[in-house]
Parts: C-alpha cells; structure tokens; sequence
C-alpha cells in the first residue's frame, strides 16, 4: 500500500510543469561533477525536481551521522533514476510500464527490451537500474552512485551495493517519502 501510495504522489507531481528552482540547480551543480551534472540536465523536468527532493531529504537524515557533508551519497540520490532517460517514456506511459512489469513481473523487461517499438521502451524502462548504473559508469561518475543507481529497486542488492546500511537506509527512504 505504501508503495502505491508513494507511486500516486510522484504521478501527480510529474504533471506539475517546469524543472527545479534556480537555486536548487546551482546547489546540484555544486554536488556533482560537470560529467555527472550534464548527465543529470538531460534528465525530464519531473525527474530532476524529485532527485533533488530525494537528495534533500537524505542530506537532512545523515546530518547526525558520520555520513553527513559527503557529497558521494547526494549524487547517489540525484542520479538514481537517470536509466530513464533509455526508454524515452512519458508519464502516462511510464504508469503504463510501471502496471506492465507489476502483472507480468520485472524478470519479462529483459526479453521486452529485445523486441521493438513500445515493447522495447516498457522493457528498458523497468530495466532503468542497471541502464543508469551503466550511465553514470560511462561518464566515469562516481562508483557509489552508479552502485546505488543499480540497487535502489532490489532489496537483495540493496545489502550488496556496498553502501553503509545508514547510508542505504536514508537513500531507501527518501526515495519512497
């Protein structure tokens, strides 16, 4: 229910037109690298607002932990959706995509990212993890955000990405407020 839940605000969020204020722009500037940021700028409007927003929240979570002030874990959370980009799906259709690997289960985004046409885009977006760890590898972005960019969809490679679990957790959290 939580899930559903989180997946309905981020839909009526990604209605809202326009990308993040100048000033929240400036400060990703300031966490990311100039590869990084240009991979993040290509990002859709909608999906830069809540990498920000996500990025916002861990930084306030790990304020009180020996974490705090490492900008390795914001990028981490400015970039973890940055496989998107793959499938050049929009919202309607990425709800669409999201209800697809929901019935038929995400093990068929493999064989659907072969095919052609719509198929192929439901396929690559629902493989958006491993094509933005890809992403971010390819640009020689930091190892910690490609990892998490990754694992952030599976609970079993949560635990292998090699992140410390304060770290995980706070990433694994803001993402779903």
């Amino acid at each position: 229910m939580r899930r559903a839940a989180h997946l309905a605000r981020r839909f009526v969020g990604a209605l809202r037109p326009g990308g993040p204020s100048a000033s929240d722009e400036a400060w990703v500037q300031g966490v990311l690298s100039e590869p990084e940021y240009a991979l993040w700028a290509k990002m859709a409007n909608h999906d830069r607002r809540h990498s920000v927003a996500v990025a916002r929240r861990v930084e306030q979570t790990l304020a009180a932990t020996p974490e705090a002030g490492d900008d390795r874990w914001l990028a981490a959370a400015l970039l973890h959706d940055v496989g998107k980009l793959d499938s050049g799906l929009g919202v309607f259709a990425r709800v669409g995509a999201t209800l697809a690997g929901g019935a038929a289960g995400h093990d068929a985004a493999d064989g659907w990212s072969t095919r052609r046409g719509l198929t192929r885009r439901v396929g690559l977006y629902l493989r958006h993890p491993e094509l933005g760890a890809t992403r971010i590898r390819l640009v020689g972005g930091r190892d910690e955000a490609a990892r998490w960019a990754g694992a952030h969809h599976r609970v079993d490679a949560v635990t292998a990405s090699g992140l410390p679990p304060v770290v995980a957790d706070a990433l694994l959290a803001a993402d779903d407020d």
